[in-house]
């Protein structure tokens, strides 16, 4: 075996430029199908990123009438909805996979907050407990958190995130002041910013309804005043903190399951639904992923020229051989051996065809993300798997010249001129 592959290499370093040329097909194919599968990986990340965020893995399950969001607001209370009791929120909590749970309340205001003249117009309000900002991974930048007893002796404090301190404040210090919200006051006692970082990508009006929450800002104040400022016996969205990414979906819809088992809503449409990010993200990546699997049975053409191209150059190479394989053959050589040396030939050539295959597509992938700003990941299995599947492709193609190497008569190969 180790004597055919040495063999090969010294046919293949005999004949440079004619082996170059052979494996140029090989090489196309396998550098497209390299680049445009390092650039789905890439896109696929982004997309995910891009929806669930940077590694928060938090899952809001809120109040939905129909395929839209309750909006409470404009429709008031619905019958047959129970606030979150919290032997209810427990349960939530025992959920395979869900670290934490929370109960919030969320408002969309138009013109109902100020700092001095400075409306605050297209922000959340949002009446949270006291655990809401550990499951969801803030960390105060500034000030103070809530403490028990600002809930308990219902005081009318407020924390901002960044886009609301920047929206009212315009970038005075805001910690210590005091807003409006509905008319009330409200003293700001802290700022609140995410523990991870993170921008998303717009690139659509779709992107911008999807993130429009956070872009907005949000004012957070404690749960118990909310019925100062709104009304009473508000239904309640939840946030769960989960372990892992993949295990979003499967924990927000057992979170909905379990809200859904208390309802007796008059209005059947009314239920709870996870904002379920991840099976949009799936759902856009397959849409992707089908359009760039065209791509890669397109680019997957050349390699079956390339293999044409193999066969061809092999069979040149058995008719030039034709003394050699005579001269072998009389001497003794099986027709397996002559086989498999010439199989081991077309085999080491696709197969460095593929190596380098592989590095032209890597550097391809890179040009692309440089010129495109898209993202790209290179796939250790797509590589490693496509050197194997060069290495078949002369396997494949090298079968009929090699068996006709096998088959030569001997006389007639050594009277061959």
């Amino acid at each position: 075996m180790f004597e055919n592959i040495r063999l090969s290499f010294q046919g293949i370093w005999s004949h440079k430029m004619r082996s170059f040329l052979t494996m140029l097909g090989i090489i196309i194919g396998i550098a497209a199908i390299i680049a445009i599968v390092s650039t789905i990986k890439g896109t696929n990340e982004q997309i995910k990123e891009n929806l669930i965020g940077s590694g928060d893995n938090t899952v809001e399950v809120s109040l939905y009438q129909g395929e839209w969001e309750y909006e409470m607001g404009y429709n008031g209370i619905p019958a047959g909805v129970p606030l979150v009791a919290d032997s209810v929120l427990e349960d939530i909590r025992d959920i395979d996979h869900v670290q934490n749970a929370s109960c919030y309340l969320s408002r969309q205001d138009y013109g109902g907050i100020y700092y001095l003249n400075t409306p605050f117009s297209g922000g959340y309000v949002k009446g949270i407990d006291i655990s809401y900002f550990d499951t969801c991974n803030y960390i105060m930048r500034e000030g103070r958190g809530f403490t028990e007893e600002d809930f308990t002796k219902y005081r009318k404090v407020a924390i901002l995130d960044a886009n609301s301190e920047e929206a009212l404040f315009q970038g005075e210090d805001a910690v210590g002041k005091t807003i409006e919200i509905q008319k009330e006051p409200y003293t700001v006692i802290g700022i609140v910013t995410k523990a991870k970082t993170f921008e998303p990508v717009i690139n659509s009006i779709d992107d911008y309804y999807t993130y429009a929450q956070e872009s907005a800002g949000s004012i957070y104040i404690p749960n118990t005043t909310w019925p100062i400022i709104y009304q009473y016996d508000e239904p309640q969205n939840v946030v769960i903190a989960v372990d892992s990414t993949d295990n979003m979906t499967a924990a927000g819809k057992a979170c909905a399951d379990i809200l859904n088992g208390y309802l007796s809503p008059k209005d059947e449409t009314i239920k709870y639904k996870a904002k379920d990010l991840l099976e949009q993200a799936q759902q856009i990546q397959e849409l992707s992923s089908s359009t760039n699997t065209m791509l890669i049975w397109i680019a997957g053409i050349s390699l079956i020229v390339g293999g044409i191209g193999v066969m061809n150059i092999m069979l040149v190479s058995v008719t030039e051989r034709t003394q050699e394989i005579g001269l072998k053959k009389a001497i003794g050589a099986r027709k397996g051996k002559i086989l498999w040396q010439f199989l081991t030939e077309a085999a080491v050539l696709t197969s460095l065809g593929g190596v380098f295959g592989v590095i032209v597509g890597i550097i391809l992938a890179e040009v692309i993300s440089y010129v495109t700003e898209m993202p790209v990941a290179i796939s250790i299995p797509a590589a490693v798997g496509s050197v194997i599947f060069s290495m078949a492709i002369g396997i494949v193609f090298g079968v009929f010249p090699s068996y006709k190497a096998a088959n030569l008569n001997p006389i007639d190969a050594l009277r061959h001129e």
